[in-house]
């Protein structure tokens, strides 16, 4: 929602604007579908020949997340929080009977009280391969903290296909635009017998082109990027937090310190209090019982 208000206040703030200060908007209007055509459709263009399917995929999905934020909410923390709890606690209790729930996820009545983190796949790869490789009595935890680190990393790397591209078309948006006003000034030139009110209105809609590459470029797919770029890196922290935890596991801590341990690295605006989530872990162990 917030992303659609900031649309309409920089529509609202730039052609308000123009037409407070007296200017016309129907030669803008005369000339936008042409100079839209030619910056719109080259930039099309250059995004498919820059990209493979998967990549346009990947760059058209993440532009919903302008408009939907992050996918990981508060209640989300908490619940993954209370999901390493039970799992780790069973680790240790019956290591036998963790297997079942790692090796079919799916299938686990532990993942099932959690289907928002089961519906994602990296997040329940994560935890399960973890738990698996702490079951093969590592000598050294460090080991594990870098395989899972240079994980992350790679997915983090992945999950910024999308606002990569987004700012590689606004990085070229102006170059298109000036291309578009110089066409347009080509056809002026062709017509330069036509009196000064004819030229005026052409040489006008060739700065359409211009105005409209920069607006674009500045205006709507630059913030669009940085937007993309900022729900990225924050849903980024939930799978950090999955490493946080796994890792002071690993260390041999009591479950309440791993967790503890997780809830102080959770972001300041997601992380449950430590009175909200006592009782959330105190009501995981009654269930568990």
């Amino acid at each position: 929602m917030i992303g659609i208000v900031g649309i309409v206040i920089v529509f609202v703030m730039v052609f308000g604007g123009y037409i407070l200060a007296g200017g016309k908007m129907g030669l803008i209007l005369k000339a936008l579908p042409f100079e839209m055509v030619m910056i719109g459709g080259a930039a099309l263009g250059a995004f498919v020949i820059s990209n493979d399917m998967s990549g346009i995929k990947h760059t058209l999905k993440d532009t919903g997340k302008v408009f939907k934020g992050t996918k990981w909410k508060p209640d989300d923390y908490r619940d993954l929080l209370c999901l390493l709890f039970e799992l780790i606690r069973l680790a240790r209790a019956n290591p036998v009977g963790l297997e079942a729930h790692i090796e079919e996820p799916e299938e686990s009545s532990i993942f099932a009280k959690y289907p928002r983190i089961l519906g994602d796949k990296e997040a329940v790869a994560l935890i399960c391969d973890t738990l698996r490789s702490a079951s093969m009595n590592y000598d050294d935890p460090h080991q594990v903290e870098e395989v899972l680190e240079k994980r992350i990393e790679a997915n983090l790397h992945h999950n910024m296909h999308g606002t990569h591209t987004l700012q590689t078309i606004a990085d070229g948006l102006p170059a298109l635009g000036i291309v578009a006003a110089v066409l347009g000034v080509i056809k002026t030139m062709g017509s330069i017998d036509q009196p000064p009110e004819v030229l005026g209105k052409m040489i006008g809609g060739a700065l359409v082109g211009t105005f409209l590459g920069v607006f674009l470029a500045y205006g709507i797919v630059g913030p669009f990027a940085g937007k993309v770029k900022t729900v990225v890196e924050e849903d980024a922290h939930f799978y950090q937090l999955i490493r946080e935890v796994l890792v002071a596991n690993l260390y041999q801590h009591a479950p309440n310190i791993c967790i503890e341990v997780g809830r102080q690295n959770t972001p300041g605006h997601c992380r449950p209090s430590f009175t909200d989530l006592e009782g959330a872990l105190k009501a995981a162990k009654q269930d568990a019982a």
